[in-house]
């Protein structure tokens, strides 16, 4: 039907991604000021504070990806051989460009393990093919990324967060903000 609204249309697909630009969403002050009983000004100063200091990165949407048709978030673990520097940028750059991965950040602890990836795929099915197609192929990968495990993120959530609730949750338990 013409006309009718889909989650994943050109217009709703080009309005998100238009939400994570800089500048397109911006702090409600007034709403701010409403919830915590401060001036505007102080408000206004603050967050020109916390910008210039990049405590706050940006400001944008919180979306489900799961109502996206998106079921599966998996968190990767790999060994990977860093020494050979040729490839491992050559695999950096493969998964820079790879959309399904969203983070990637080395990692210790116990075990091998020293790199991690988080991502979203719509099924298992799908991980594997995606993985088989962009990375297996690469001359030389099973040298290179010489261990994986995967883990599966399923439903249900016990506790979905943001990290930034989480981490002004932590400071206020330090105990070292006065009262009002």
């Amino acid at each position: 039907m013409p006309g009718q609204m889909q989650l994943t249309d050109r217009v709703r697909v080009n309005i998100l991604d238009a939400l994570l630009k800089p500048k397109s969403v911006q702090p409600n002050i007034r709403q701010i000021k409403k919830h915590t009983g401060y001036h505007k000004a102080t408000v206004k100063s603050s967050l020109d504070f916390l910008e210039k200091e990049g405590v706050l990165q940006g400001y944008g949407p919180k979306v489900d990806f799961r109502k996206l048709g998106y079921k599966l978030e998996v968190l990767g673990l790999s060994q990977v051989d860093s020494a050979a520097q040729k490839p491992f940028e050559k695999f950096l750059a493969m998964i820079e460009k790879d959309p399904h991965i969203y983070w990637v950040s080395s990692v210790v602890g116990s075990g091998n393990w020293n790199i991690l990836t988080r991502h979203i795929h719509k099924d298992i099915e799908s991980y594997h093919a995606e993985g088989q197609k962009r990375y297996r192929g690469i001359p030389g990968f099973y040298d290179l990324v010489r261990d994986t495990q995967s883990f599966f993120s399923v439903e249900p959530v016990f506790k979905n967060l943001s990290r930034t609730k989480s981490i002004i949750e932590l400071i206020k338990a330090e105990g070292k903000i006065p009262k009002k």
